[in-house]
């Protein structure tokens, strides 16, 4: 088959992270697969068997705006055109991101589902905050996918949706975010000596407000002095400014993005989710997959999932630093043996590719 998989960029991200897998593990089964970046933006490496594309030659940050999105929309329909004259009939494509799902939706291309990777009224409230243009664009975006074909990351977004008035799809079903556990496994064991060898919690997530790594840096505040902190985050200047308000800043590692994360996460002695909301946090479940003990906010959708059964006493209530304090050192007492999590029998990357081609049928 041929498959089509279109995001606003491929910079470090969960949802660019998520399709690059998705992508790898459907080209293993020997299908076609071109990923169709709007920006000419890429942070990740790309598998040799994969296909990457760019739309627009810059950011492409104001395609979908109104004074430009006939000519985005003209351009995208045209890239489709020329790629059904290579390829032919294109079975299956898979749309990530505002941007993306903007131009798509307004677009004569067939066979198009688009993916859910957040919770819609979390974005919303979010968005409320940094003025009404904002708020009413994004609220835009979401109506644009009424009457279309949904696929979310969690049951949590798709109850959200099904129970809310804002979006009505032509049809709704999750499926879980793919990991391919056996590479992941690999890159955990590779040696990497910046990793200290010191005992560190590890927080895996770029620097925005949905992280809350306020939040994360109070709570850590409370912990024992031995602790290091290691952030894989997009802003470590920022970050480490943060941190100064909070007296931890000399407790900071901050490397900067990182290319591969599982050895990193493997060798902490926990991972720590602070945020507000998500989609299905993929660090979690990676870190489960690596044996690294996990606490995470019980935020909007996805942790209540991926921790279950005696796994979801690790569970916190947003914006909660002192609790989020106590559970981190509980589970730094418990020492607990993750990898039997439910999660990991619900998220190979096969099944989920096998899932995603469904679709095309």
């Amino acid at each position: 088959m041929n498959i089509v998989i279109v995001i606003d960029s491929l910079v470090g991200g969960g949802a660019e992270k998520v399709m690059l897998t998705l992508a790898e593990q459907i080209a293993t089964l020997k299908h076609n697969v071109t990923i169709l970046s709007l920006a000419n933006s890429v942070e990740y490496d790309i598998p040799s068997n994969l296909q990457v594309e760019s739309l627009f030659t810059d950011r492409a940050s104001k395609v979908d705006r109104f004074w430009l999105r006939k000519a985005s929309v003209a351009k995208l329909e045209s890239w489709f055109e020329k790629k059904r004259s290579e390829v032919g009939y294109i079975d299956l494509v898979l749309s990530n991101l505002d941007r993306s799902n903007n131009l798509l939706a307004r677009s004569n291309v067939e066979n198009v589902h688009f993916v859910m990777h957040n919770s819609v009224n979390a974005e919303l409230t979010r968005q409320k905050k940094l003025g009404p243009l904002s708020y009413l664009y994004l609220k835009k975006s979401k109506q644009n996918l009424n009457g279309k074909s949904l696929i979310c990351v969690s049951k949590g977004v798709e109850n959200e949706i099904t129970q809310g008035n804002l979006i009505t799809p032509s049809a709704i079903t999750t499926i879980y975010n793919p990991f391919d556990l056996k590479k992941i496994n690999q890159q955990a064991s590779e040696l990497n000596t910046n990793i200290p060898n010191v005992p560190y919690l590890i927080h895996v997530g770029r620097l925005a407000k949905q992280k809350r790594h306020d939040i994360l840096f109070a709570a850590f505040a409370k912990l024992d002095k031995k602790y290091k902190l290691v952030l894989l985050c997009n802003k470590p200047t920022k970050a480490l400014k943060l941190a100064q308000q909070y007296g931890i800043a000399e407790q900071l590692i901050v490397p900067g993005f990182e290319q591969n994360p599982y050895n990193w996460i493997k060798h902490a002695k926990a991972l720590v989710l602070s945020s507000d909301f998500e989609g299905l946090p993929t660090v979690l479940i990676e870190a489960l997959a690596v044996g690294t003990p996990v606490v995470s906010t019980n935020c909007t959708f996805g942790p209540s999932e991926i921790l279950t059964g005696a796994l979801s006493k690790y569970l916190v209530p947003i914006q909660q630093s002192e609790q989020l304090a106590r559970v981190i050192e509980q589970v730094l007492a418990d020492k607990p043996n993750v990898t039997n999590a439910a999660i990991l029998q619900q998220v190979n990357a096969e099944q989920v590719a096998a899932k995603y081609l469904a679709l095309a049928n």
